[in-house]
Parts: structure tokens; C-alpha cells; sequence
């Protein structure tokens, strides 16, 4: 039986939330599943993702294969850099006590991009609501410079013309 890590759509039109979920690959997309790994909202800014990381983990190494959208998900959330290290360590090349050591310090950069998003986010809606409340100084008009021709006289040197 192919499993498969993939996302099951909530919500109402144009507000979608997801759960992400392990299921048999056959199913529909909003059908029956085997687990539920955890939920993502990408409405939100930046994305609100909940991920049961262990037992994510623990899917993969059982073969699960996710969809694209989710390995980006599980990859944002550490979910595979984890799972990387635990490979690591069953093959020697990592020490046990290393991977929560640097897992934990790829989660601590990973939570300080998200705050930078957020702060950037909010900075700009700030600005944006600041340009909204503060109304715009028009110029005042300027009435267009008309200019008043006089006809031409003769000049007096000249002579009237003769007929």
C-alpha cells in the first residue's frame, strides 16, 4: 500500500486551511487517512504550520512519501534536516547527543527568519495604514497667467499707406 504525506483542504472559499496527513495514496484528497501529522494555514504571514515533528519523522523512515507541497512544508518545519541527522547517526557519522544539539539550533535560525517576516509584515501594514489615515495636501490651484494683448498701433515712423 503506497502512503503518501499530503495536505487535506479546510475552509471556506478563498480562506484555505490544511491539514497535513498521512494516507494511502489511493484515496481522494479530502477522503479517509491514516494519521494526522499536523495543520497549516497559509493565510496567515507568514504561514502558521503545527507539525507532530517525530512523528513525521517516524512516517518517513517508514517510507511515506510526500507530496511537494508537503516535503516543503516538512522541510521549512525541520521535519527532513531531522530526519537527515537520525540517518546520520545510524550510519555513524553523527553523535547521538549532536542531533538535538543541531536540530534545535537550525529551529532557533529557522524561528528567527519567521520573526524577521513577521516584523517586516507588520512594519509595512503599520505604514500602510499610517498613509491611509493622514490625508494628502492637494497644491492649491493656480488660476492660469492670462496675458492681455493690446492691438498694435502704427509705429510712428511710418506712413499711412497711400491708395
Amino acid at each position: 500500500m503506497p502512503v503518501k504525506i499530503r495536505l487535506q483542504r479546510f475552509g471556506r472559499k478563498k480562506r484555505p486551511f490544511y491539514h497535513v496527513v498521512v494516507a494511502d495514496s489511493r484515496s481522494p484528497r479530502d477522503g479517509k487517512f491514516i494519521e494526522k501529522l499536523g495543520s497549516y494555514n497559509p493565510v496567515t504571514v507568514p504561514a502558521t504550520i503545527d507539525i507532530n515533528v517525530d512523528r513525521a519523522v517516524e512516517w518517513l523512515n517508514n517510507g511515506a512519501q510526500p507530496t511537494d507541497t508537503a516535503e516543503r512544508i516538512l522541510s521549512y518545519t525541520g521535519v527532513l534536516y531531522k530526519r537527515h541527522l537520525l540517518r546520520g547517526v545510524t550510519k555513524g557519522v553523527v553523535p547521538a547527543d549532536q542531533v538535538e544539539v543541531k536540530w534545535n539550533a537550525f529551529m532557533e535560525a529557522a524561528n528567527a527568519k519567521s520573526a524577521m517576516k513577521r516584523d517586516a509584515h507588520q512594519a509595512k501594514l503599520a505604514e500602510a495604514q499610517r498613509a491611509a489615515k493622514t490625508p494628502v495636501a492637494k497644491p492649491a490651484p493656480v488660476a492660469p497667467a492670462v496675458e492681455e494683448v493690446a492691438p498694435e498701433a502704427p509705429a510712428a515712423d511710418e506712413a499711412p499707406a497711400a491708395e
